[in-house]
């Protein structure tokens, strides 16, 4: 692909130094975490915006809110270890909150807005919180599940509220801005619990994941040396802030740079470009799904007017990423993977079109990472008759492994609330005796270079003809089918089949031509990855960091008198899709077709 005009031709190799060297001070001193670096930020730079939102927040006011939620912990009897629960909307306070509490040792579970009923219910109970603070608009949410979360919780709204809550914000007030002495309270240091940061819920209940405050500091100066920060930088976030890429990463890595954070509460396609030229920003956070939004999004003035030098986040796919990069002359794209409970994290800094990263060979004894072979049947890596796992070879699919080196360095996993959620994400005896190595969950390739693509989850990859089936590519197959706006790709069962068959859900445009999709998936898969099922949907449900919500589409399947969008099957003979009835699925069932 041509590059952009004005393309920045920073060294990739400056971005590892950079990295590194913002890196490699923390430690020295364990007393020194993120809360109180924010402290030494606001009377460095004062009255300079640091959080950009309908209530702004300065590097100073942000220093101050931060001692005040401190000061109502502690006059809350909050001690070191303990947990609050925080249910709130993307606001400047939402950071100020956490940063608060966990500067006087408390954990904060950042809880997924999204969340009702019992899987809110659950998240509350699976950390036994003392405290728990909401926002006006998730109060109503909050109350409905009171009585299923511990009467000893006490339950805070900041704002004007109909439910009967304490006022947080009226605790507030009273209460001064100014730095917190040292006698007043214990200070935690780098190895202990900051955070709660809960998996999206792809697949059942949420697990919380531990967070410390040596990872926060860890995460918010490597990002920010990788993407160069300076104090005239704007970071654009309208990612959910109870997770760690824009709660976090997003945040975290434009303030110790001396940035600003731009906060929204949602991404919106339709004003997205427009909001990013009124605010001056230079920086955008994204997720991969948000790029194929706006590339899908009718042309506008705006498209190319920015000011934006990078754009950083993960799951751009390949199919969308040059077109992305053309069409809003995006002068350099971060992709990058990690996950908020790993060990190990890879970055694109080259920009090599699809890959999510790699480890350049002078950190590779630093950060270990290996793809293991995988065997799908077992769901777990493959070992061999000495009881090992086998590395890949150059171009061969396997999980992601990152090797667990100490108890305190980088590559430490710290796991989630649950031990035994925990035990099941570390695998022993690996490829040595006594070595440990954290499972990534995710199937990936590399190339001659060193470069990772992702494949698939672990859990999505399924077996149909005897042939592993990745849903990721199949995916990236229909997505570039006319016509086709959105795709789930995911695995059925089938009676009297082994495996489980292709199925595929889509949102499309009029003029969808289902021949024309049978035509593209023959020219660009072979027949064992060709989706048995299509589903025409309306939507599909996403997670607030838009990752589809497959599992329930699976549990579903494709009995047309249980599923009411339009169904059709694969019919060999006619070599094309034919709508799927109730005859036809009896005969199905009956194992009278073949497929």
């Amino acid at each position: 692909m041509a590059a952009p005009s004005g393309e920045n031709k920073r060294s990739p190799l400056k971005a590892w130094v950079r990295a590194l060297e913002l890196t490699a001070p923390i430690g020295r001193d364990r007393l020194l975490t993120l809360p109180v670096l924010i402290g030494r930020l606001g009377e460095r730079f004062g009255d300079a915006p640091a959080l950009v939102a309908r209530e702004s927040l300065s590097f100073r006011g942000l220093a101050e809110a931060c001692n005040r939620y401190a000061r109502w912990g502690l006059a809350r009897g909050l001690k070191t270890g303990e947990v609050v629960c925080l249910v709130m909307d993307n606001c400047p306070d939402y950071l100020a909150i956490w940063l608060g509490l966990s500067g006087i040792g408390v954990t904060v579970a950042l809880i997924n807005t999204n969340l009702r009923g019992a899987a809110l219910s659950h998240s509350i109970n699976l950390v036994a919180p003392r405290c728990l603070i909401t926002g006006t608009t998730l109060a109503g949410a909050v109350c409905e599940v009171r009585s299923a979360v511990p009467a000893s919780v006490e339950c805070w709204v900041s704002g004007e509220c109909a439910q009967d809550l304490q006022r947080l914000d009226r605790a507030l007030a009273a209460l001064p801005g100014e730095p917190l002495r040292p006698g007043e309270f214990q200070a935690p240091t780098l190895s202990e619990r900051a955070l709660c940061i809960y998996t999206s819920g792809t697949t059942g209940l949420p697990k919380a994941a531990n967070v410390s405050h040596y990872r926060l500091m860890q995460w918010s100066h490597w990002f920010a040396g990788l993407i160069d920060v300076a104090p005239g930088d704007r970071m654009y976030n309208c990612l959910p802030m109870y997770h760690s890429v824009g709660g976090v990463v997003a945040t975290g890595a434009t303030l110790v740079g001396g940035g600003a954070v731009v906060v929204r509460e949602r991404f919106s396609a339709r004003g997205f470009w427009k909001d990013v030229i009124a605010e001056r920003c230079t920086l955008f956070q994204y997720i991969g799904e948000l790029c194929r939004y706006l590339l899908n999004s009718p042309p506008q003035p705006e498209d190319t007017v920015h000011a934006l030098r990078l754009v950083c986040g993960n799951g751009l796919r390949a199919d969308v990423w040059p077109q992305f990069q053309l069409r809003f002359r995006i002068p350099q794209i971060l992709e990058y993977y990690a996950s908020t409970e790993g060990n190990f994290s890879l970055y694109n800094c080259e920009g090599k079109v699809g890959a999510i990263g790699r480890i350049p060979p002078f950190l590779a004894h630093r950060l270990p990472v290996a793809l293991a072979r995988f065997d799908v049947d077992s769901g777990l890596p493959w070992r061999d008759e000495s009881g090992r796992c086998v590395r890949c070879a150059p171009g061969e699919v396997g999980e992601a492994l990152g090797q667990i080196l100490d108890s305190a360095g980088s590559t430490r996993f710290e796991g989630y609330t649950d031990p035994a959620a925990s035990g099941k994400k570390i695998l022993r005896d690996v490829f040595a005796p006594g070595d440990g190595w954290y499972r990534t969950g995710d199937l990936m390739r590399q190339d001659e270079q060193g470069f990772f693509y992702f494949v698939d989850r672990v859990g999505d990859t399924f077996r149909w003809k005897g042939e592993n089936v990745s849903t990721t590519e199949v995916a990236t197959v229909i997505a570039a089918c006319p016509k086709v706006t959105e795709v789930a790709v995911y695995g059925v069962s089938v009676p009297r089949a082994d495996g489980r068959a292709g199925m595929a859900a889509l949102v499309v445009e009029d003029g969808f031509d289902l021949g024309e999709l049978r035509r593209t998936l023959a020219a660009h898969l072979p027949a064992y990855a060709r989706p048995v099922f299509i589903r025409i949907v309306a939507t599909l449900e996403i997670t607030g960091t838009f990752k589809l919500r497959k599992q329930e589409l699976a549990l579903e399947g494709y009995d047309p008198l249980k599923v009411r969008d339009p169904l059709y099957i694969e019919d060999g003979a006619q070599d094309a899709y034919v709508p799927l009835d109730a005859a036809l699925h009896q005969s199905l069932e009956a194992g009278q077709l073949r497929l």
